[in-house]
């Protein structure tokens, strides 16, 4: 019986982290993207959070 291996592979994983640096360099991704991003993050699994009243913005 064969084994279906999911998930990412080696090869995948570096044209990934490839294509993260070209964004990078371009200016598709930023600093201000980045934390934007951690916030809507932080919203999503600590909800319960945000409606106890704690703020979850980061930084200023």
């Amino acid at each position: 019986m064969a084994y279906y291996r999911r998930g990412v592979s080696l090869l995948g994983l570096i044209y990934i982290l490839i294509g993260i640096y070209v964004a990078w360099l371009h200016d598709y991704i930023t600093p201000s993207l980045l934390k934007k991003i951690a916030q809507a993050l932080l919203a999503v699994f600590l909800w319960f959070l945000i409606l106890l009243g704690v703020d979850l913005h980061i930084g200023g």
